[in-house]
């Protein structure tokens, strides 16, 4: 199983499932002022209890953060009217007054503490619990000892001052603060949550824009309609969304080409050249922080030396891939970070990224080469990785001039559960898109000695990113955050591959929609119906 403490981050795996289940009834253009979206069944409505992009493109309607992204990923207060810090450390939120939650319940200081509370809680097994493990206290909610009961129930990092104000103190310095409270995690919950959490999945009551128009229909949609309380700053210029669940992306593209759904965030990069004759204008390509590395098992002594893993880089054509597989619509990598993150640099993985089948021999043999059967990990997700991984396999054959190489192809329900418990016994497909814009969230999750997969540990990697944290400017921390950066190039336990090209559509009865590369996805309230 994942562990609880491993769920945070897996964001963009999440992403990558098969668009969800069955989905039935529904069509756009009902004239009422609201439209139709496909995607994939969520696993949760409440925030702090799913890490899916699929529950997060409905909970971003349903509840308003204290702070969340514009369109191009800046920091814009929503529910806060301040969120302050003189040492990076103790952090003073004040709440806009005058919200209230769609039951009619006043939205306080309270609503946040309580559902931040409830989900850091180890016991109850909220997806987002690690989303608040800065926060001072969290290790007495969640022992290391999972049968040993948490000393208490609350964050001691949260304070509630008064109705309108939260002192929030963290277990060090963090800079990317601000930005991690964009995460869905942190919504508030009312009162009415607490008191059956299992009903209050299937019909929550939140403090953004829109609210259920009934409950949610399983496996088919889940509609929503304007809040006519909400006083925020994303006022709708609709009157409602119908998310549809749909078994397949394949059978999504085809309802939003004939018209029974009016938005699709994400066509199959083998239907996008049939999509552009098609829809024409109506695809909306966009650039993507949704990443593929490959990382390697370094718990398994035979990955243990770096010249290897350096030889098994060199010896990919990313660009042959992205021709064959992908239409050449992605970005071939060239950093650990995507070039919308601030402070991807050019060009900065260098000779590691880049294709040279003879230096790449030389480091295999320089390493000692490769005994055994190497095992190739991905999981079912999409045709696609099968594809690259079969291309991989082929040039480490050629390449390298390793042959016994098997593919290891494991359910989408039990790949991160599989990489958690470290039972990969080969280089595997590592997907990534951050929780929040920023090189940390990156790297850190990624890569420190604490959090990350491959069993890699590195003090100088781990005190660049805490001087990052700590670093009193942006400019500043992201100097830290590069010079980790440089390390992990260096030692190479995961490498680079790709960032994905997003292709989204639209029908001829929706206007202005805007899919942002960032979790917020759709914004809804933007769109207008004709």
């Amino acid at each position: 199983m994942t562990t609880r403490k491993g769920a945070a981050g897996f964001t963009a795996m999440l992403m990558t499932l098969a668009i969800g289940t069955a989905a039935c009834g529904g069509g756009s253009g009902s004239g009422d002022g609201t439209f139709v979206a496909g995607h994939s069944e969520p696993d949760h409505l409440i925030p702090g209890n799913t890490t899916s992009s699929y529950a997060w493109d409905v909970t971003d309607e349903l509840f308003e953060n204290l702070v969340g992204l514009d369109r191009n990923g800046n920091v814009v207060l929503q529910a806060a009217q301040s969120v302050e810090s003189e040492d990076q450390k103790v952090w003073t939120i004040k709440l806009r007054p005058g919200q209230k939650f769609h039951n009619g319940e006043q939205v306080t200081a309270h609503g946040f503490a309580d559902a931040w509370n409830y989900a850091a809680y180890g016991p109850n097994g909220f997806e987002g619990n690690d989303y608040f493990s800065q926060i001072e206290g969290y290790a007495d909610l969640n022992p290391e000892d999972e049968n040993a009961k948490p000393k208490t129930d609350k964050l001691s990092g949260v304070k509630v001052l008064d109705d309108l104000t939260l002192q929030v103190t963290l277990t060090a310095p963090f800079s990317q603060f601000k930005l991690l409270l964009t995460h869905p995690a942190y919504a508030p919950l009312p009162k009415a949550a607490f008191a059956d959490m299992k009903a209050f999945d299937n019909k929550p009551i939140g403090n953004g824009p829109y609210m259920m128009d009934g409950a949610w229909e399983h496996n088919k949609q889940i509609k929503l309609k304007v809040f006519p309380g909400y006083t925020g700053p994303r006022k709708p210029r609709n009157k409602g969304v119908v998310w549809k669940s749909y078994a397949s992306a394949d059978t999504a593209y085809t309802d939003l080409r004939a018209g029974r759904i009016d938005v699709m965030q994400s066509i199959p990069a083998a239907k996008v050249p049939e999509a552009r004759r098609v829809l024409g204008d109506r695809v909306l390509p966009r650039q993507t922080g949704t990443f593929d590395y490959l990382g390697f098992p370094l718990f398994d002594k035979r990955f243990a030396n770096p010249d290897l893993r350096r030889a098994f880089s060199m010896a990919i054509d990313r660009n042959g891939i992205n021709k064959a597989v992908f239409n050449g619509t992605y970005t071939v990598a060239d950093s650990m970070l995507p070039p919308l993150i601030k402070g991807h640099r050019k060009g900065a993985c260098g000779e590691l990224c880049t294709y040279n089948p003879t230096k790449a021999k030389e480091l295999f043999d320089k390493a000692g080469g490769f005994s055994g059967t190497l095992e190739l990990y991905f999981s079912n997700a999409q045709p696609s990785y099968e594809q690259w991984m079969q291309i991989v396999a082929n040039q480490l054959k050629q390449n390298l001039g390793i042959q016994d190489i098997q593919f290891r192809k494991i359910p989408v329900s039990d790949y991160l559960s599989m990489l958690s418990d470290r039972k990969e016994k080969g280089p595997y497909r590592q997907n990534w898109e951050a929780d929040y814009p920023s090189a940390q969230n990156y790297l850190e999750p990624q890569f420190h000695s604490t959090k990350n997969r491959m069993g890699w540990r590195n003090k100088e990697f781990d005190d660049l990113i805490a001087k990052g944290n700590a670093a009193p400017t942006e400019q500043e921390a992201i100097s830290y955050y590069n010079k980790a950066e440089d390390v992990a190039l260096r030692e190479a336990p995961m490498i680079p591959l790709w960032i994905w090209q997003g292709f989204g559509g639209r029908s001829d009865k929706v206007d202005n929609v805007v899919i942002t590369p960032f979790a917020t996805g759709l914004l809804v309230h933007e769109v207008t119906v004709k």
